[in-house]
């Protein structure tokens, strides 16, 4: 049994086409993953490369802990059974399924062992002596999965297995697929573009669109928790309801614009919203069809939530009925669903209840959601007192040197402070109205006088608990008018720089497992005027995605501020400016240029106790310190 672990993952053609973009995911023994999204957004491709049967252009793939980038299909412990069932048609099912162990000169008892057991699981040893042409779709697919099963792998690979079987089927054979699972405990990678077969079989889902994971979660929250317009629209069957749509605060109730009609939500609805929606600004609100009632009791007892609809085309599905209508005074279509009992006519008016706890908002050029699970952070305008202080969750919060330095007294700016610049401590009280469990995290929502905030923390927390915290000052941005005044202290510095070609003999190890000293074309990362040293068994990987005139693509090296690499020796720079926050101080330094590349690079770096503004100072960084983008082709090289 494996677990699999794929690091930056890039699949790009000669002619210049990434069909995979930065593919990371950890996958856990003996889970279902299902790679799902429309033809062409590069499922089956990554499916192939961690099959062996495609080149992975950049990035790590491990099983069970073990780099497989370079190792042959057969020596991978995965199988994988094609949309085609890949079967010989002149070989019986039994000669089909033991045809792998025979090439791999397995003792022909336990092959005999391991076809009957195969075919004792997916009941098919009745077949065993027929040729696949005297079997249904169906049954051939289960010779196919039996071929996978004989061989004992670590991971099952499926590519569409079920695509060319009619619907009911299709049906059938994933409650087969599924139940196999079950029984070997072992891990499963499916590929389909079907949603349907991605929600019923995957205990996780990885939606893909043009070469880029989109998001990964259980089928549950994919369907209550889309991460952006492509995942809600993809998911649920029919498409979500998209509209036009704008939020204002007025008069203590939160005003929902959809079309032309306005309907009155709930503030609980929109608690984890960013305030700056809230002025009216355009958005996109999606609806799912379940989620809106064409019921007389519900239409009356909430009638701020409500939309008139004019009905086009109904359509009886037994179980429930499909109705396509249209905003009245408007074109824009909505589909909803009623009960089978409902009398419902075309060409008629009708009023639908809105669910408003089921509402999704996007950003408009973004089409990102504004109800994130953990929200990103919170925006609140605050004057500055005269004491240098502001006025925050009902306190006076001093503010530090570097930013009190920065703004007028009196004057209004937008303080933006993010959810994990929450952080323990004692400057503010507030009691816990909700703790909710993400993942592997727990979100707590505090209440502080009027203001609702979010918090992370490591442990659950019960509702009525009377917490402390502080806000980590670092991290907070203010700005004025659109401009920004204070940044906050970056993860990690981005600066560019270069790949510095050299020749360099080092231990090469040939087919045959001899090693011997070879000269070959290497490289060096070049920042300003340094030369960084690189582990010479990167040499060959990298050079292999950059092609040959590498040392001319701009490369973007990231690293974290907190690092200690202020010292003698390094890369020379030039000292700027002191960010001082109270209890540590934070240097802005120019790096030099050389001559070859003038990128005007800047960095902070978290200052020494003893420093000295008048000493001169380089960055001494090394390999393992730093991250590194090929900018050329949008690829992670480490």
């Amino acid at each position: 049994m494996a677990g699999l672990k794929l690091n930056h993952i890039y699949k790009v053609y000669e002619n210049g086409t990434k069909a995979v973009s930065d593919f990371n995911m950890e996958i856990k023994d003996k889970e279902f993953i299902v790679f799902v999204g429309p033809s062409g957004c590069g499922k089956s491709t990554t499916l192939r490369m961690i099959a062996g049967l495609e080149e992975i252009t950049a990035g790590d793939l491990f099983i069970d802990d073990k780099l497989v980038n370079d190792l042959e299909p057969k020596d991978r412990k995965v199988t994988m059974v094609f949309q085609n069932y890949a079967l010989y048609p002149h070989m019986t099912v039994y000669e089909n399924m033991a045809f792998g162990l025979k090439i791999a000169k397995l003792p022909k008892a336990e092959i005999d062992q391991r076809v009957h057991e195969a075919a004792k699981i997916l009941d098919i040893e009745e077949y065993l002596q027929k040729k696949p042409k005297e079997m249904s779709g169906g049954q051939r697919q289960r010779v196919a999965l039996g071929r996978a099963i004989v061989r004992h792998p670590k991971v099952f690979l499926l590519d569409e297995p079920l695509s060319n079987l009619d619907a009911k089927l299709r049906a059938t054979m994933r409650t087969e697929i599924s139940k196999l699972h079950n029984k070997l405990q072992t891990t499963f990678i499916y590929v389909t573009h079907d949603q349907t077969e991605a929600m019923t079989m995957g205990t996780r889902i990885v939606v893909m669109k043009k070469g880029v994971v989109q998001q990964i979660d259980t089928p549950k929250n994919l369907y209550t928790y889309p991460l952006n317009k492509f995942v809600a629209g993809f998911i649920g069957t029919p498409q979500m309801n998209f509209f036009k749509s704008s939020i204002k605060f007025e008069d203590g109730k939160f005003k929902l614009t959809i079309s032309n009609s306005n309907l009155e939500i709930p503030g609980e609805v929109v608690e984890k919203m960013d305030y700056k929606y809230f002025d009216g600004r355009e958005i996109i609100v999606g609806v799912r069809s379940e989620d809106l009632y064409c019921v007389d009791s519900l239409v009356k007892e909430n009638p701020n939530l409500t939309l008139n609809v004019k009905t086009q085309v109904i359509e009886e599905l037994g179980s429930e009925t499909l109705v396509n209508a249209n905003i009245v005074g408007t074109d824009d279509t909505i589909i909803f669903k009623a009960k089978n009992t409902a009398i419902i006519n075309a060409d008629e008016e009708r009023l639908i209840y809105v669910d408003p706890t089921k509402l999704h908002f996007f950003d408009k050029d973004t089409e990102e959601t504004l109800l994130p699970r953990i929200p990103e952070y919170r925006h609140y305008t605050l004057s500055v007192n005269k004491n240098e202080t502001i006025n925050l969750f009902g306190k006076e919060y001093s503010l530090p040197p570097v930013i009190a330095s920065a703004l007028e007294i009196g004057e209004q700016y937008e303080f933006t402070i993010p959810t994990k610049a929450i952080v323990k401590g004692n400057q503010y009280k507030g009691e816990v109205v909700k703790c909710e469990e993400i993942d592997d995290k727990k979100l707590i929502h505090i209440r502080v006088n009027n203001d609702l905030i979010f918090a992370l923390t490591d442990e659950v927390v019960s509702e009525g608990t009377k917490v402390s915290f502080d806000i980590d000052c670092h991290l907070l941005k203010i700005s004025k008018d659109g401009n920004e005044i204070i940044s906050p202290i970056p993860n990690e510095n981005k600066i560019l720089g270069k790949l510095f070609r050299i020749k360099e003999v080092v231990p090469v190890t040939n087919k045959n497992g001899k090693t011997k000293n070879k000269k070959v074309t290497g490289f060096k990362y070049h920042i300003g005027d340094g030369l960084i040293d690189v582990p010479y068994q990167m040499y060959e990987k990298t050079l292999a995605v950059l092609v040959k005139k590498f040392e001319l693509h701009d490369i973007e090296f990231s690293f974290s501020p907190k690092l200690d690499v202020l010292g003698d020796n390094g890369i020379s720079i030039v000292y700027e400016k002191t960010l001082d926050y109270g209890d540590d101080k934070y240097g802005i330094f120019k790096i030099v240029d050389n001559e070859v590349a003038q990128f005007n690079n800047k960095v902070i770096v978290k200052l020494p106790c003893d420093f000295d503004e008048k000493k001169e100072y380089k960055l001494n960084l090394n390999y393992e310190d730093l991250s590194a983008r090929d900018t050329h082709f949008d690829i992670t090289l480490k």
